[in-house]
């Protein structure tokens, strides 16, 4: 299995597939030819929402130059094939959305053992990647999340890397919620005893059976403590 866990794969200012840090070369490498393609929704019920990335994505990708033979949805139409549609998939899109929404699809379907005997590529987006962890930290996002007492910081995910992502970091990290700033107030205090990492959009974790690498610029915060530990084109190795 190969991983791209990003914070998303297009970049707007670019019109395209993000170029930086080695992506879509990278990608290049790796592309499955054919390629038999599943995207996996981050909320089951919104269907027009789910139709509607799925499609896009498929074209994004073939614009890029890399062609979708198919492509099909993973939401609540169609979930009891949950294990016959990964199966058949060379290429996985975990979607980006709301993380506790999608967390509780992916056990619904028992993606994360369904995820074991998987050969193909795996590309995360935001959600999606963040879902990817062994332990997600799943950082409020919505109105009320950061206050609320029940609110669940950390999930149980795919366990596909021990890495916490932390996605659009250059788009979140003036962010209020609950009157509260959602680093130094809410991520700085829950990094006491773990790492996170955020990325902006451009940067991602690969991850293959030899290594894992986190590609471009990546802010760590860990007790508490924030630092950039590398910059765009640079490389800081995990495994």
């Amino acid at each position: 299995m190969i991983c791209f866990l990003t914070s998303t794969t297009v970049l707007p200012e670019n019109s395209g597939l993000n170029p930086a840090n080695r992506f879509v070369d990278e990608l290049h490498e790796h592309f499955p030819s054919p390629c038999r393609a599943l995207f996996i929704c981050s909320d089951p019920d919104s269907r027009d929402i789910t139709d509607f990335y799925t499609n896009a994505t498929k074209a994004e990708f073939e614009k890029a130059g890399f062609p979708i033979d198919d492509i099909r949805p993973l939401d609540s139409r169609n979930e009891e094939q949950a294990a016959v549609l990964v199966r058949e998939s060379d290429l996985i899109f975990l979607a980006g959305g709301h993380v506790p929404t999608q967390n509780r699809f992916f056990h619904k379907i028992g993606l994360c053992d369904l995820l074991k005997d998987y050969h193909g590529i795996i590309i995360g987006i935001s959600a999606g990647s963040m879902n990817s962890a062994e332990i997600v930290y799943s950082r409020p996002e919505k109105k009320g999340e950061a206050i609320d007492p029940d609110y669940q910081r950390f999930l149980k995910g795919l366990n596909l890397t021990k890495a916490n992502l932390l996605p659009h970091y250059q788009e979140n990290k003036d962010h209020i919620l609950d009157g509260l700033r959602i680093y130094e107030d809410i991520a700085y205090p829950d990094s006491m005893g773990r790492t996170f990492y955020a990325i902006p959009d451009g940067s991602y974790l690969f991850i293959d059976e030899r290594k894992e690498e986190l590609r471009g610029e990546t802010y760590m915060i860990s007790g508490g403590i924030f630092k950039k530990i590398s910059s765009d084109g640079e490389t800081v190795v995990l495994r």
